[in-house]
């Protein structure tokens, strides 16, 4: 059990070290519909299973994500701090590299009114590092979560063998009492039978007394009936 625990504290501790807080965003462009869209990318340390449920959300919340779509996921509708801007469209994209996973949202300039580019790029910008920050402390929760699990455990742990400890400890005063007990008794006992043995011993020299008694009397009687004969 104690190895179990300590395990479970070392990969705890391990986790804790292996990934960096620091959300860098940068600008990069990728293909989208077959031309270089605009936007923005993050690189997060996480698998991409770590990454891609929480990425689905993200890009839920943002707007409505077109049925079906994948690399990259289409996002119509936007929605920008409150405000819905009807023709904007937004791709996201996540790629795997190995313990890493870089996630990117874009846009064609196109597909978007003049006035409200500049804005949308500002807030992908924005949106890419929320969403790093918020995947971070996800993650970090989640550590917190098991280093809590792992504490909670262990009192729980610590608080039964206290509890064994304190039965334990109960037992061995009963046993002790009951040994102490047993001793007396013991003692008891053996005073008891010494002295049934001078009581036994004692009896048996009063019926050897008075066998001899019973013989005096009966020679007396005998006695006193042998005058009796004799008397004319």
């Amino acid at each position: 059990m104690r190895i179990k625990f300590y395990a479970m504290f070392a990969l705890i501790a391990l986790s804790g070290s292996a990934w960096s807080q620091k959300v860098t965003v940068k600008s990069q462009g990728e293909k989208v519909k077959g031309e270089n869209g605009e936007g923005f990318t993050t690189e997060l340390d996480g698998k991409m299973s770590e990454v891609n449920l929480l990425w689905s959300k993200f890009l839920k919340e943002l707007g409505r994500v077109k049925l079906f779509s994948t690399d990259p996921m289409i996002i119509t509708g936007p929605n920008f701090n409150g405000t819905v801007y009807p023709k904007g469209i937004v791709y996201g994209h996540i790629f795997e590299n190995g313990n890493q996973t870089r996630v990117w949202l874009g846009m064609l300039s196109k597909e978007w009114d003049v006035k409200d580019v500049v804005i949308a790029k500002e807030q992908l910008e924005k949106l890419i590092y929320q969403f790093g920050i918020r995947f971070y402390r996800e993650k970090a929760q989640q550590q917190i979560d098991q280093a809590q699990q792992a504490a909670d455990a262990v009192e729980r742990q610590k608080q039964r063998l206290i509890n064994q400890n304190a039965d334990m400890v109960r037992q061995l005063a009963n046993n002790e009492e009951e040994q102490e007990q047993l001793a007396k008794s013991m003692e008891n006992n053996k005073l008891e039978r010494e002295t049934l043995k001078i009581r036994i011993e004692r009896n048996k020299k009063e019926q050897d007394s008075l066998a001899n008694a019973v013989i005096q009397i009966k020679k007396v009687i005998e006695s006193h009936k042998e005058t009796q004969r004799k008397i004319n």
